[in-house]
């Protein structure tokens, strides 16, 4: 089960696609929910922009630098907007890295970035 293999990964490389076809990979943190990934990033990124025209994406885990150390992962991501599945994914988030992400919500909530934020779901294809 590939989502198994994810959970004990510190990072993702998440894959996502311009409309022109060529790939943009970012490390980012995950955590997950049920068999899906929970993931949070800037609401104005590239990565949301791209997902917003296409929902086509890879995940394989990496290191914090993004050099992957594993199987490239077929899947399917969507930007959350449900209330109680955001909160789900921020208590997974907290509940895996910590005091790290209780120091980015706190700088997110001084920025008034917290208000910007996009939360993503990927579902790995079987």
């Amino acid at each position: 089960m590939p989502a198994a293999d994810l959970a004990r990964e510190r990072y993702v490389s998440l894959a996502t696609f311009r409309r022109n076809g060529a790939e943009i990979r970012t490390p980012i943190w995950f955590a997950m929910l049920d068999e899906r990934l929970v993931m949070v990033t800037g609401g104005d990124s590239g990565k949301v922009k791209r997902l917003r025209n296409d929902a086509r994406v890879r995940v394989a885990a990496c290191d914090a630098r993004g050099a992957v150390h594993g199987p490239w992962h077929e899947a399917a991501a969507r930007i959350m907007t449900e209330p109680r599945e955001i909160a789900a994914g921020h208590a997974m988030l907290r509940a895996k890295y910590g005091w790290q992400v209780r120091l980015l919500d706190l700088v997110a909530r001084l920025t008034g970035r917290v208000r910007r934020r996009a939360w993503l779901e990927v579902s790995l294809r079987q």
